[in-house]
């Protein structure tokens, strides 16, 4: 929903040192821009449904965090996770319904069904052709540090009403010497001209990632993003591309970074972290804690190897715990998580485990009966959030699965849910022989419950004739 506002504010360009002002008035922003910009100047895009507006380069509210979403381009680099257009598209109109501020929406050099998928997304979704009048995602999507690259990025992202170029160049020795075979000199040259190639073609809002930035030498990460930013990047992204770091180690990267790096008070700081050590969503949030403002994420933490940052765990660790984060919090409305997840797995074909956090089958589900007595008394003995809070509606409402850990109390709780009422002596008899049967069956289901009772009733009526 669009939030009236009326103010003037001001932001710097990452190539001038002459300020703009900002007044908005209503839904849109207008910007009086000085004469001396080199380059086409930041678009200032929309309020978000929290009544904030996007400047590429600038957050307004130092507490907001930027979410953006790379599903459909590295959630679908996992082996055998592909997609088709349709369903990329689909995914894309429920990720602008779930608040997500960027949609990483493909690679288009990477091949043609990617480039017109994304021209599909920028088309559509990122012109809120079907988005009940409510959010404009940003549109993005990633090329390498080629011309070839960016002018399909920009062929394809440019229908959006706010495109996005994500350029990407290694910037570690094991990358420069084995797979770049390039030199320092030659890696600062090329991030250099083709951040400022991508902006001349008109992109106002362009990412810059130094790939494997977490294994990097420090001074020349410095003065690699120094340069990027004198070219026009609007973003930076420091990728843990390999998920070598943990979060001591990745929080100080963002903290150099941003005490180092030439002009850095000028753009946005994000992440990009991979999970080969688990520590993908432990990295990113350490990451947002130390400064980085824009998180990077996938449905179900999908991605290349072992994944990527889960975006359902970021978000609700940051809903959970925003205020021991400084007050941190992102646009997400989380009540969309549960079906965003399962529209992920079902298209992708890669299947959520049942223990996974927050979209697991077994997230919100007790069994053990001391957890189950908890459960049934306070909800929040054993359950730090909803379900409900995800959009996930329980069979029943304490979450009780019954098995051979179960005790009495779920067990009577599970009988007056399917209508029936056992105390004392009923109860007792019904509670061991459901522990004769649970020895035998994993899950209990409503069906042997009634059974049970059934059984129970038989009985009864053959021992009074």
């Amino acid at each position: 929903m669009a939030t009236s506002l009326s103010h003037t504010s001001t932001f710097f360009s990452p190539t001038t040192t002459a300020t703009a002002a900002i007044t908005t008035t209503g839904t849109f922003s207008y910007l009086k821009l000085p004469k001396t910009l080199p380059h086409k100047p930041l678009s200032i895009i929309h309020c978000s449904h929290n009544g904030s507006t996007y400047i590429p380069n600038h957050i307004q509210d130092p507490n907001r965090i930027r979410i953006l979403d790379t599903t459909l381009r590295d959630g679908e680099q996992a082996p055998g996770a592909s997609m088709n257009p349709n369903q990329k598209l689909a995914i894309a109109h429920q990720l602008a319904k779930l608040g997500v501020d960027i949609i990483e929406a493909g690679f288009p050099a990477s091949n043609k069904s990617d480039l017109e998928t994304v021209k599909l997304v920028a088309k559509v979704v990122g012109n809120n052709n079907s988005n009940d009048g409510r959010w404009i995602p940003v549109i993005c999507c990633l090329a390498r540090c080629n011309k070839n690259d960016i002018d399909k990025a920009w062929e394809g992202v440019k229908y959006a009403k706010f495109p996005r170029i994500h350029i990407f160049l290694a910037t570690s020795e094991i990358h420069m010497k084995y797979k770049l075979k390039m030199t320092k000199e030659q890696v600062v040259e090329k991030a250099r001209t083709m951040v400022a190639y991508a902006r001349s073609l008109g992109c106002n809002d362009v990412q810059f990632s130094p790939e494997d930035a977490g294994r990097s030498e420090r001074e020349f990460l410095y003065e690699v993003l120094g340069e990027a930013i004198k070219a026009g990047a609007t973003t930076l992204c420091i990728p843990d591309t390999v998920g070598y770091n943990w979060p001591r180690e990745f929080g100080q990267l963002i903290t150099d970074i941003k005490a180092n790096t030439p002009g850095v008070k000028n753009v946005v700081v994000s992440t990009h972290c991979h999970n080969d050590l688990g520590l993908a969503t432990a990295n990113t949030l350490e990451g947002a804690y130390m400064g980085a403002r824009q998180l990077e994420v996938t449905i179900n933490g999908i991605g290349e190897r072992a994944g990527n940052a889960s975006l359902e765990e970021v978000v609700m660790a940051i809903k959970s715990k925003g205020e021991l984060l400084g007050g941190l919090y992102t646009g997400i409305d989380t009540r969309h998580i549960g079906m965003t997840s399962k529209m992920v797995e079902d298209y992708s074909g890669m299947r959520v485990q049942p223990h996974k956090p927050i979209v697991g089958a077994n997230a919100f589900a007790h069994e053990s009966g001391i957890h189950q007595d908890g459960v049934l008394k306070n909800k929040s003995t054993y359950e730090i959030m909803s379900p409900e809070d995800i959009g996930i509606h329980r069979s029943n409402e304490a979450g009780l699965t019954l098995g051979k850990l179960s005790g009495r109390h779920a067990l009577k709780a599970k009988f007056y849910e399917l209508g029936y009422t056992f105390d004392g002596n009923e109860l007792n008899e019904l509670f061991l022989r459901f522990k004769s049967l649970a020895e035998t069956k994993k899950v209990i289901t409503d069906k042997d419950l009634i059974a049970l009772v059934s059984d129970q009733s038989f009985r009864a009526t053959c021992n009074q004739g």
